[in-house]
């Protein structure tokens, strides 16, 4: 299995920026149920927590296409450093609102900043691997193994973040994540010499979203962005309700625990399958694995029914990192690659907020419904679109 992944560090400064930013997006995955163990930890209402934890998703998405075009146009270092610095002031203040108790407006307007200036830093490390990799098949390895570190954030983050917030300080979690995002964000900026670099001169009009095939892979991850927020939200609730609220991070890393472990198989294999094919399969898989968890009631039979569900998401993602990497060109990838990052954003914001008011209403068990009727959405917009993924290349 590690061998298609040997050797890929071997280039001069690989490893630098590949460490620098797996540090710099460990918030990714623990920014969200940060939030929303920190609001509701205040306030008691899960409604509220994922409103806040929407509103930071929303202006991530919404801003995350534009910082991805001023980084083709003048470079990742020049973009990201100063965006990184008024993140990390926005989140330092959403916190100093919540503990003195300001308006819940105020609370919103910090969200809203910090989201706006969030950064998509997987999608940097991506760009900076297709920069490198371009043409080689080992480019399929390489988002494999992104694919891998993201699981392995996923499945530290939220367990990490939970017991900070739950059994040290509710502030906890969100202090941690915002020293990894500073941190590895400056140390991913100083490596100059792996960046992509930009091509001045070249014809920058028109955005990616507007290739049929990426605006079908953005339905689909919207869909998907969806599960994942209304999942985090719901499954902190259903620990909740049987008195094991600290467990949560753990069920959330069962269900990235699957992922990782299908990355790490999916990307050691040669495929023969198309790409459209792979993407419409492995959406199918998915809703597949969330049908049951609607009906569990036991926390041992959730964390396995998580980790099962969480199999396919790997596979997804990878995929659709790939047909982005062929379909768009390249003086516009880093926004193309963006797109599935903002997709997937605006799907969590939704997911957080519906969760929210769901589990409020109906309990934990029935919201997850919704998660599951929102992976199917993703599975039907796949296949009604599926022609428009046809790529010059059918694998790599």
């Amino acid at each position: 299995m590690v061998g298609p992944y040997r050797g890929l560090f071997s280039a001069p400064g690989v490893k630098g920026f590949v460490v620098a930013g797996f540090v710099g997006r460990m918030p990714m995955s623990m920014l969200g149920i940060g939030v929303i163990l920190l609001i509701q930890n205040l306030t008691g209402s899960y409604a509220l927590a994922g409103a806040v934890a929407a509103t930071f998703n929303v202006s991530f998405a919404v801003a995350g296409p534009v910082s991805a075009r001023l980084v083709d146009r003048f470079g990742q270092a020049r973009v990201i450093v100063p965006l990184v610095l008024m993140h990390g002031a926005a989140l330092t203040a959403m916190m100093l609102c919540a503990r003195f108790e300001t308006p819940r407006w105020v609370l919103f307007a910090t969200g809203v900043t910090a989201g706006a200036t969030a950064i998509s830093l997987g999608s940097l490390v991506r760009a900076r691997w297709s920069h490198l990799l371009t043409g080689s098949p080992r480019l399929h390895a390489a988002f494999s193994f992104e694919s891998v570190a993201d699981e392995v954030i996923f499945v530290t983050g939220p367990a990490l973040v939970t017991v900070l917030a739950t059994l040290i300080n509710p502030y906890a979690g969100l202090i941690v994540a915002l020293i990894c995002t500073i941190g590895g964000t400056l140390a991913f900026a100083l490596q100059r010499g792996t960046q992509p670099p930009v091509r001045h001169g070249e014809r920058r009009s028109g955005s990616p979203i507007t290739i049929p095939g990426v605006a079908l892979l953005s339905g689909s991850f919207l869909a998907m962005g969806a599960v994942f927020g209304s999942v985090d939200l719901i499954t902190v609730a259903f620990a909740d309700e049987h008195g094991a609220k600290p467990v949560a991070g753990l069920l959330l890393g069962a269900f990235a625990g699957g992922s990782l472990v299908s990355g790490l198989w999916y990307g050691a294999r040669q495929w023969k399958v198309s790409l459209r094919l792979r993407f419409v399969r492995a959406l199918a898989v998915f809703a597949l694995g969330l049908a049951p968890i609607a009906l569990i009631g036991d926390l041992r039979v959730m964390a396995a029914a998580l980790f099962l569900a969480g199999l396919a998401i790997s596979p997804t993602i990878i995929t659709g990192y790939t047909l982005i990497e062929q379909l768009v060109p390249a003086r516009l990838l880093t926004e193309g690659m963006a797109w599935i990052s903002t997709s997937v954003g605006f799907g969590v914001a939704l997911g957080a907020w519906a969760g929210g008011r769901l589990t409020d209403s109906f309990g934990a068990s029935n919201a997850y419904g919704f998660s599951f009727v929102c992976a199917l959405l993703a599975v039907a917009i796949g296949i009604g679109g599926s022609a428009w993924l046809r790529t010059p290349v059918a694998q790599q």
